[in-house]
């Protein structure tokens, strides 16, 4: 494998680029019209246009990227996270195509992509799941109320196809349940071409708890423990770290366990995360889902175990991985990511794109890593996702790790348009979060004072 074509752009591709090139493999990037000059672009050893800047006419066009792949002469495709990323029809197309796809079989990519199907799949395979409801198709309604009276209220509306918080609505009132259910079918039809949902119980006061799995495809695999992203906004990630603060050794052991007998039950093949929820006064856990991907989060992990991810997702599709062994993987301190936004935290966390005038990250700071997909001078456009970079810290202990985390983004600049940065240094200097005390309304619940400081 000589060269490989990088489905994806912004920090991923960049992410992808650097293991590439330790590995001593060739990069192609794919691009808009609106990422022409992208940092990603730059940095490839070839690049192709494949449309205008909306993803729907370009990254998510299949056949564009394929005829890229071609045209380069690239012999495999990652696809790194959103976009094409767990889409199994273009994994399927790929491998018809003659290329290698690093990333899971489409067989898995199907079977954990409905989310009600992978909650069969994971009940059968012994992992403990969220009490939930059968699917409803779009404008099914009969035997609804039935099922939420079983789930109980509060409850959520999920999307079957629904992924990153998108598709998620909560229920408190019975008598908004319909309305509610109808909304999120027309949504995820147009959003996802599939329109049909589920009920889930809601968790008051849960945390959100991964765990990093790799499997062989012949039904082995490992895992390379958990990560706690129980920091969210709008059901999406702020802050995740590993290891889950205050999570007790023996939950640990059998969430890693539940995790692993769903990849063996599946022969999993490569990267993946399954997704728990943990009730954070009981530490009772359910399964929530399975990514069949790299995650956005995975540097906390690589900073722990110091293993490259994508290096072994590499390896994995060229046949050149070496032989992995539970009790090798060891995990060291503690590590923190921050997911530094474009957006405003004072009006909801909505988007704010513009201009880059300013963009300096801390330089040489030790056990500092940041991901980014952009430098000074570049444009956040409203046509992506506004994240500027990932600032991750590792540190010997928990305390440490946030510390230099805080340090870290104290010494980021960025000028010219309105950030997430000191509502992130708010949140890692908060007394409740410095004592462990996470969960998934946190930012919710304490967004006063964190604005205030």
């Amino acid at each position: 494998m000589k060269k490989i074509l990088v489905a994806n752009r912004g920090e991923i591709a960049r992410r992808i680029f650097r293991s590439c090139r330790d590995l001593g493999i060739a990069t192609v990037a794919v691009h808009s019209e609106a990422d022409a000059d992208a940092a990603h672009v730059a940095e490839a050893n070839e690049a192709r246009l494949i449309g205008p800047a909306s993803p729907r006419e370009s990254y998510l066009v299949r056949d564009r990227v394929l005829q890229a792949a071609r045209e380069t002469g690239a012999e495999a495709i990652h696809p790194g996270y959103g976009f094409l990323s767990e889409n199994a029809d273009f994994a399927e197309e790929a491998e018809a195509a003659g290329l290698v796809w690093i990333g899971p079989t489409p067989r898995s990519i199907r079977q954990m992509g409905d989310k009600q199907r992978a909650r069969d799949i994971a009940e059968a395979a012994g992992a403990p799941v969220v009490p939930g409801s059968r699917r409803f198709e779009p404008g099914e309604l009969s035997g609804l109320a039935e099922a939420a009276e079983e789930v109980g209220f509060p409850l959520l509306v999920k999307a079957s196809a629904g992924g990153g918080g998108i598709g998620m609505r909560r229920v408190d009132d019975p008598a908004k349940l319909e309305e509610v259910v109808e909304g999120t079918q027309s949504m995820a039809g147009k959003a996802f071409g599939d329109g049909a949902v589920f009920l889930e119980r809601f968790v008051p006061k849960a945390r959100h708890v991964e765990v990093q799995v790799f499997g062989f495809g012949d039904g082995g695999a490992v895992h390379l423990f958990e990560r706690d992203c129980s920091l969210q906004r709008r059901f999406q990630k702020v802050i995740e770290e590993s290891p889950a603060p205050g999570l007790a050794g023996e939950v640990r052991a059998r969430m890693a366990e539940a995790a692993l007998k769903l990849c063996r039950a599946t022969s999993y093949r490569g990267a993946g995360t399954v997704e728990f929820i943990v009730d954070a006064e009981t530490f009772e856990f359910f399964f929530l889902e399975m990514n069949t991907r790299i995650q956005v989060e995975h540097p906390v992990t690589e900073m722990v175990t110091g293993r490259d991810l994508v290096a072994m997702q590499i390896e994995l599709a060229r046949g050149t991985l070496p032989t992995l062994d539970q009790d090798g993987i060891l995990s060291r301190g503690h590590a923190v990511e921050c997911r530094l936004y474009a957006e405003n935290p004072a009006k909801m966390f909505m988007p704010s794109p513009g201009p880059l005038d300013v963009l300096a990250f801390p330089d040489g700071m030790e056990h500092v890593r940041v991901d980014s997909g952009y430098r000074q001078g570049d444009m956040v456009t409203p046509h992506y996702d506004p994240m500027i970079a990932k600032v991750i810290a590792w540190g010997e202990t928990r305390d440490e790790a946030r510390a230099r985390a805080a340090e870290a983004l104290r010494a980021t600049r960025v000028e010219g348009i309105r950030t997430n940065l000191a509502f992130l240094v708010a949140c890692l200097e908060d007394e409740a979060f410095a004592a462990g005390d996470v969960h998934t309304g946190f930012i919710e619940t304490r967004r006063g004072e964190l604005l205030v400081a």
